[in-house]
């Protein structure tokens, strides 16, 4: 999936100066056109939805005027600007709105929620300043909106934008754009295409607690569904959602909660490299905390195919693609200062049963791709006419919200087996990971402190841990001697007297990607 799919565009935007009327419905005076209102209420939405699921699929039309939108490129976007006398506010909130262009050519409607009722916000190219020779001089003057992005108050820069699909990002708590979240994955990583489905209306309230309500109505041709976002910003962005879908058609795969990130490479896959920046990656990890409270980190690889893999659980505590790295030295990027990208953290909200966290990775050769997916699958596939609700936050954060009293992963790294000084033996790798935290600090190399490693196949030797000098972390080393191309799963742990001392370091290594691994 390619990433300009909704917010390459965004990026070239010129941020505009807040100028906006104190009220939502204040924004008539400013020459902004509302429709008819409507009763409205979350419960009318899920009904509507609901409805709609009961029906044939009617979104799926070619876009109005598509040759025209098609013309409207990354540059020719970027001159599209909003006019900041028709910026939304909704309570202290203002909006934005984007334009319909070649990576999102379907409108969606834009309403305003007061007194129980909502006014859509009517379409009119004079929400926009764009050159004489723009191709979107020839649109329809009822074309319509792409989505949205929500600026702070009295300030210059977005940090939350909703536009393709049932995308949606924010800025978090390092006020960097990175990973995004989505409302549904249907069919990721199937043999059939991938379907994506679409937020068709959104809906404005002010927040009793927060920043903003957002409503939304999503359509596809095998699910819709109605969410509520409920969103505040107490220390990064926290969104409360809650999701009813309604089932057209049978999905064996519908992912809930999912996030999509990029990797291309880190420490520990810098056989990838082919830039000059040490590491280049939105998340460099998995994390999980199982329904049982064992917590789980898997680094995220670049896979030589399309490689599933899945986390067997039962009511999941959390999971989350995170960003754990933050030294900029490791990056030297200070145009997108990757070292900035936010965690994202699902935390479940209410018991979601028996399922799996799923984690997609995908090949790239560059990072303008999102190539990372994770979701929570249900153990059942959704048959036609289901009804699935899902109650959740997302916490887009620095840190993992709810970090665990063991010891965490580090880093971690690879390199040439054997010992150094003497001649490495060929196909072998060497694993070293770092752990950091819990009471590793107080231990010494005598206590006694042991790492525990196995893997689905090959062999395991030179298996030591040792404190790092002049840290308080720990280092656990091990040489691993494929016997075949085929992907070996690997798991570690610190332990002391019998006790877990750290979370438990899962990897997926591909022998096929090292010359003479899984050679007898």
């Amino acid at each position: 999936m390619h990433r300009f799919s909704f917010i390459a565009a965004a990026l070239a935007l010129i941020v505009l100066t807040c100028s906006a009327p104190s009220q939502a419905q204040d924004t008539s005076s400013q020459a902004i056109k509302l429709g008819d209102a409507q009763p409205f209420t979350f419960d009318l939405l899920v009904d509507r939805a609901k409805t709609m699921a009961a029906g044939p699929y009617l979104d799926g039309a070619a876009p109005r005027a598509e040759a025209v939108l098609e013309q409207i490129d990354y540059d020719a976007f970027g001159k599209i600007t909003f006019r900041s006398e028709r910026t939304l506010k909704v309570g202290e909130t203002p909006i934005r709105l984007f334009h319909l262009q070649r990576y999102a050519k379907k409108p969606v409607g834009i309403h305003l929620i007061a007194d129980g009722q909502s006014r859509e916000v009517l379409f009119s190219p004079e929400f926009f300043d764009m050159p004489k020779d723009s191709p979107a001089k020839a649109l329809p003057e009822d074309i319509g909106f792409a989505g949205f992005r929500v600026l702070e108050p009295g300030k210059e820069a977005d940090w939350m934008a909703f536009m393709g699909a049932a995308y949606f990002r924010t800025s978090g708590e390092l006020n960097q754009f990175g990973l995004s979240a989505r409302a549904l994955a249907v069919g990721t990583a199937m043999p059939d295409p991938e379907e994506f489905p679409r937020f068709t209306n959104f809906y404005f309230a002010p927040s009793e607690k927060g920043a903003l309500v957002i409503h939304a109505l999503m359509d596809s041709p095998s699910v819709t569904g109605a969410v509520r976002f409920d969103v505040d910003r107490p220390s990064g962005v926290v969104m409360t959602i809650n999701s009813r879908f309604f089932a057209r058609k049978g999905m064996e795969r519908m992912g809930l909660a999912p996030l999509t990130s990029m990797f291309w490479f880190s420490e520990y896959s810098r056989r990838n490299a082919t830039d000059w920046r040490p590491e280049i990656h939105d998340s460099d990890g998995l994390a999980i905390w199982t329904g049982t409270g064992e917590r789980l980190w898997r680094p995220l690889n670049n896979p030589p195919r399309v490689m599933t893999s899945s986390f067997l659980d039962r009511n999941v505590k959390g999971f989350g693609l995170a960003q754990r790295d933050r030294d900029f030295d490791h990056y030297q990027d200070d145009g997108v200062f990757y070292e900035r990208r936010s965690t994202c953290w699902v935390e479940p909200i209410g018991d979601w049963g028996a399922g799996m966290v799923q984690l997609v990775e995908i090949p790239t050769d560059d990072e303008i791709y999102d190539n990372i997916v994770a979701y929570w699958l249900g153990e059942q596939p959704v048959t036609p006419g289901q009804a699935v609700s899902l109650d959740y936050r997302l916490h887009w954060v620095k840190d993992e919200p709810y970090p665990a009293a063991s010891g965490y992963v580090y880093s971690s790294r690879t390199g040439a087996g054997g010992v150094p000084g003497q001649p490495r033996p060929p196909g072998v790798i060497k694993f070293v990971i770092d752990f950091d935290g819990g009471k590793l600090g107080d231990l010494g190399r005598e206590d006694g402190v042991e790492a525990i490693v196995s893997a689905s196949s090959g062999k395991v030797s030179g298996t030591y841990c040792l404190p790092v000098v002049g840290t308080k972390r720990w280092r656990a080393v091990f040489d691993l001697t494929p016997t075949s191309l085929d992907p070996v799963e690997l798991r570690l742990f610190l332990q002391h007297e019998g006790i877990a001392l750290t979370e438990t370091w899962l990897s997926q290594y591909h022998p096929e990607s090292v010359p003479n691994a899984g050679k007898k």
